[in-house]
């Protein structure tokens, strides 16, 4: 044991591998340095985390920060604000900025743009094209580079994959797990009329379950045939879980707390467009079948899919209205409560935000509380009830869907490879993010 460490946070409720149990964690060169009973330890500085649960950073393997190009909605330094206040420690962000992120220059230049202005760590995903196709490999094992995302169904952005050729040839050259928006194109297309003019609760009608279910078929039947890991995305259907149970060989599973939390038709009622998203929430059913999903294991990450938009382009007409809402600042304090509620324990949760992404993206030195890891910690008040309200939220465009939610359960604090940049809903700078690092990669 080092004679001084750089921190001790004494007497908390230590989540990790080893279950939940009060322990001291001790911190130097913004690496866990020791854990267990450290009361004779010094250190710099003493944090008294009696009452406080101490959980492995959390890894929010999907979000939409929309630099460059798309600044009036979100930009790499109010994203990483949101998900710092939120106990978020590490993020993968999304291709569909303009330029969109397809290649080594436009992903180094989103490390350029992050390094040191990000609060919290990154990686970037980069989007699998028609074009790009045989530079998958190198683009893979790029710095920062979270591996490929492709769109089988179109959303926000122009990176449309549909055809099965391309799709075909992206999988076959693949070397890491790469991330499938899994919507059938073809189905979408063709059922665009059912969209009723100013009904947002038409939605889930038009991008219908088996345009989910189609899609998701096709993706694993290519993972098969070629061996190769694929990640479905934002999964919304009882159809897709029940199939997904069967195969889970090369696919991985992520779900989001809106399509855990909220409910057709009572969201559109309440919330309108600000409740759209691709893929839908959906109805009780479908909900249901996702919670059943995640307790039975067949669930393997958490991520928020936020996708923030300004207030006038949720408040047009639906059908054009943008599909999109803030979850990164959200994430914790809402999964937090279905926590207290008893719908999951809290370290099932820890094993969707933050083994389970090191698991499947092979992330080096973090996810985990063990000596030896980066000191990235989200430290929570289990008991705390707060309402989420709007004048929280970091992100650019000042709403989240869950405004006026009481919660049980609050992040108090974030540590970032042992520096301090959140407490106490303060935000502590300055900025210094940098890349994660991949055991496949950079």
């Amino acid at each position: 044991m080092a004679d001084s460490f750089d921190l001790l946070i004494a007497g908390a409720t230590v989540v990790n591998h080893d279950g939940v149990g009060e322990r001291d964690v001790a911190i130097a060169n913004g690496r866990i340095a020791a854990i267990g009973d450290l009361k004779s330890a010094k250190a710099a500085e003493v944090l008294d985390g009696k009452g406080l649960h101490v959980l492995p950073g959390v890894i929010d393997s999907q979000v939409h920060f929309r630099e460059p190009g798309l600044e009036h909605k979100e930009d790499l330094e109010t994203g990483s604000r949101a998900a710092v206040a939120g106990g978020v420690t590490a993020v993968f962000e999304m291709p569909n900025t303009k330029p969109l992120t397809t290649s080594a220059d436009t992903l180094a230049d989103k490390v350029r743009r992050a390094r040191h202005r990000m609060f919290c760590d990154f990686a970037f995903f980069v989007g699998g094209t028609r074009d790009n196709i045989n530079d998958i490999p190198a683009l893979e094992k790029l710095e920062a580079s979270a591996g490929i995302k492709v769109f089988m169904g179109s959303s926000t952005g122009d990176l449309l994959v549909d055809d099965g050729t391309s799709l075909d040839a992206i999988i076959a050259k693949i070397s890491r797990r790469a991330s499938f928006h899994a919507e059938d194109e073809a189905r979408l297309k063709s059922r665009m009329g059912i969209r009723r003019a100013g009904d947002p609760s038409s939605h889930p009608e038009w991008r219908d379950p088996e345009a989910a279910l189609i899609a998701t078929k096709r993706l694993v039947a290519m993972a098969e045939k070629y061996r190769k890991r694929v990640h479905v995305l934002h999964i919304s259907t009882a159809e897709e879980m029940a199939f997904l149970k069967d195969h889970k060989h090369y696919a991985s599973v992520e779900v989001t707390p809106h399509h855990l939390t909220l409910e057709a038709p009572d969201c559109y009622a309440r919330l309108g467009a600000y409740a759209q998203m691709n893929p839908p929430v959906r109805d009780a059913r479908h909900r249901a079948a996702i919670w059943s999903a995640l307790q039975s294991g067949v669930v393997d990450v958490l991520g928020s899919d936020h996708a923030p938009h300004d207030r006038s382009e949720k408040e047009h007409a639906y059908p054009d209205t943008h599909s999109g809402m803030t979850g990164v600042q959200t994430l914790v304090p809402i999964m937090l409560d279905h926590v207290n509620a008893g719908r999951l324990s809290i370290e099932r949760l820890v094993d969707l935000t933050s083994h389970g992404p090191q698991r499947l993206f092979g992330l080096r030195s973090k996810g985990r509380i063990a000596v030896g890891y980066d000191a990235d910690l989200t430290i929570v008040d289990l008991k705390r009830r707060e309402t989420i309200r709007n004048g929280w939220i970091e992100s650019r465009c000042g709403w989240t869907p869950y405004d006026g939610a009481a919660v049980t359960g609050w992040p108090v604090g974030t540590f970032i490879r042992g520096r301090k940049v959140m407490w106490d809903g303060e935000i502590l700078g300055p900025a210094n993010g940098e890349p994660v690092r991949f055991l496949e990669g950079y």
